[in-house]
């Protein structure tokens, strides 16, 4: 039988709905929860990542913080998975965009998700792993972002285990991760969570998408504030919420 609660998870499994919007930042997890969610009820705060279960057009969705990096939605998307049912989780986040074509504010879906990080070592698989979300969610996210009339991005994104990087290459005042050969490779954008929460939802067995909005441009320069990126990213949100109750 389940241990439960988690370390890191104060809840029941009957708590949770089957599909989970998993922001990074814990007050846009509230803020998801209290401007689209019906009747939502705090179902964990453990570390103050406020988790919520509510109602969307009718049908009970769940959105809890999973925190920054892999390492942190690692722990929470393996927990929700194993001991708490959970089929379906939707990363909801920013991204720095690659490339030329994508501009600040779109929404980039990773169907797959290259890393940085050795979070796969631990399968022991006799080769490398390519991270891919799963196709189910994937279709209907671009169907709805269709219908919603989204600028909207598929493909290929980046994972990576730095935010701030020591490369002695890179241009003054650039903190987050350089371009370099990865945009040479076609790769969208870069985050810090999708690879964790795809490889985490093969093992499993269960479903993972990455839907992120351009929140900065690495080639530009432009970027939004904190408080846009936890309040403002709504057609992200919609979109998610939109996939989840189809699912």
């Amino acid at each position: 039988m389940a241990n439960y609660p988690t370390p890191h998870i104060n809840a029941r499994p009957e708590d949770f709905a089957k599909t989970v919007l998993m922001p990074g930042d814990p007050l846009r997890s509230k803020f998801i929860a209290e401007n689209f969610l019906e009747d939502p009820v705090l179902v964990n705060n453990v570390r103050g990542v406020q988790g919520y279960t509510g109602t969307y057009k009718g049908k009970r969705v769940s959105v809890m913080a999973s925190g920054m990096g892999i390492p942190s939605i690692g722990i929470y998307s393996y927990e929700l998975f194993n001991f708490f049912d959970v089929d379906n989780i939707l990363r909801v986040g920013s991204a720095g965009a690659m490339q030329p074509d994508i501009k600040v504010r779109d929404i980039v879906l990773g169907m797959g998700a290259c890393t940085t990080s050795h979070f796969i070592d631990q399968y022991h698989l006799p080769g490398t792993f390519a991270p891919t979300c799963s196709y189910k969610i994937l279709e209907k996210a671009v169907k709805n972002a269709e219908k919603m009339g989204l600028n909207y991005h598929v493909g290929n994104i980046l994972s990576s285990d730095t935010f701030y990087n020591d490369d002695s290459g890179a241009p003054e005042g650039n903190a987050f991760y350089t371009a370099g050969a990865w945009n040479k490779m076609g790769v969208m954008a870069v985050e810090m969570e999708a690879a964790g929460l795809y490889m985490n939802a093969a093992r499993a067995g269960k479903n993972a998408l990455a839907i992120c909005t351009i929140s900065d441009h690495l080639l530009t320069g432009e970027a939004t504030s904190a408080e846009e990126r936890q309040n403002s990213f709504t057609d992200m949100m919609k979109l998610a919420l939109e996939t989840a109750i189809e699912l």
